[in-house]
């Protein structure tokens, strides 16, 4: 079974014995109005743009009701967001896998894409990365009917109500000049103009004819992402403010209280979350859990991977329950569609999805990134200010 290559991916540890290595590559409450549905219902038609790579379908269907605006003193609800860097089908059935745990949870989720999962091959060279050779990069390109697979999970999932970020590209990581750690903002610019090429005319370079277009504007529905590595936001932010978007997903080594903006835009930060058997924390993706029990190795020896999913999907849980207790700061988790170590990060997040969304857990909304911009411009400023003074494990004790 293919994996993508992750030969940019590094490991920073933070804190005790590497406590957080740094890598990159809906609701469900207590009542129906605060679920996010996911049946797609019927295939739109839409008006075909540019080469019809894309299309213009509508208003996104599926989507949670217009946020409400707390009262000073109330209660928030908690908020989880499942992100995946990459995105893209490469015949392990993982896209789909969380697509359909998504609906039967009623969650929205956000998938990053890498703009080259649609782009051939063949036409690698179309590629230009900054300050590093044409047509290179450090994932690999897909087969077509891979390209073909990503493209129809890519539509399914935004008509279930998903979001669809950028990963950007090429996933250029380390510490070299060509490290995306190393661009200016007019690069970071040009990579996302490129991002947005490959998706909106994947048609023409493709020549797919039996593949629906994806239903959406893209340069309506990109509103933010993740850098490769959670390397560059600094200069990323710049230019993402220019390009009026809403929010980045880019920064390491956060802590589990109420976001703030950086540089004007929504910072949604991976974070430290408590990690079993051990006195220090780990970053809230799949690859930092891997790094700290495998050193990084994605085919260690399988005696392990009973423990090691257990650890993992306690990580999750426990960093779930630390905020719904206390201070209901919005939990932030990454994944990669991987099958690293025998596909236990995979099916440890399946089991924090499942424990998430119980329903003994009142008034937790599983949502993407945008819809949480949605609701967090909908609050007072004065009641987010007072949010964002509670520290980590910091119990709420307004009304609620």
């Amino acid at each position: 079974m293919r994996e993508f290559s992750r030969r940019g991916i590094v490991g920073l540890g933070i804190g005790a014995a590497a406590a957080l290595s740094v890598a990159g590559c809906s609701s469900s409450g207590s009542s129906t109005s605060d679920k996010v549905g996911t049946k797609p219902g019927k295939t739109p038609k839409g008006k075909p743009i540019g080469d019809g790579s894309t299309a213009y379908t509508g208003k996104q269907p599926n989507q949670p009701p217009a946020p409400e605006k707390l009262a000073p003193g109330q209660k928030p609800p908690q908020f989880v967001v499942f992100s995946w860097d990459g995105a893209g089908e490469v015949g392990n059935g993982l896209f789909p896998r969380f697509r359909k745990l998504a609906k039967e949870h009623n969650a929205a989720m956000t998938f990053f894409l890498s703009g080259l999962y649609v782009l051939p091959e063949s036409k690698r060279r179309m590629y230009r990365p900054p300050n590093n050779p044409v047509g290179s990069a450090a994932i690999d390109f897909l087969t077509d009917d891979h390209v073909k697979a990503t493209l129809k999970n890519l539509r399914a999932a935004w008509l279930e109500g998903h979001e669809i970020g950028t990963h950007f590209n090429g996933h250029f990581c380390g510490d070299g000049r060509g490290s995306v750690k190393h661009w200016t903002p007019a690069q970071w610019n040009d990579e996302i103009e490129q991002a947005m090429s490959f998706v909106t005319k994947w048609r023409t370079n493709t020549g797919f004819t039996d593949v629906e277009p994806l239903p959406f504007d893209y340069s309506k529905e990109l509103v933010g992402g993740r850098t490769p590595c959670l390397l560059g936001q600094d200069n990323l932010l710049p230019t993402a403010r220019k390009l009026g978007w809403r929010y980045d997903a880019s920064s390491p080594g956060g802590l589990q209280v109420w976001p703030d903006k950086k540089q004007g835009v929504w910072n949604f930060p991976l974070q430290a979350m408590p990690f079993p058997g051990h006195s220090f924390e780990v970053l809230s993706m799949d690859y930092n859990i891997l790094a700290n029990q495998s050193k990084s190795s994605t085919k260690a020896p399988p005696a392990n991977y009973p423990g090691w999913r257990k650890q993992a999907a306690g990580a999750y849980i426990a960093g779930f329950q630390r905020a719904y207790e206390t201070n209901r700061a919005p939990f932030f988790i990454g994944n990669h569609f991987e099958q690293w170590n025998g596909g236990i990060y995979m099916d440890a997040v399946e089991e924090a999805i499942k424990h998430i969304a119980d329903e003994k857990h009142k008034d937790v909304r599983l949502v993407s990134f945008r819809q949480l911009c949605d609701w967090m411009d909908a609050q007072d400023p004065k009641v987010l200010a007072d949010l964002r003074r509670l520290g980590v494990g910091q119990q709420f004790t307004g009304r609620g």
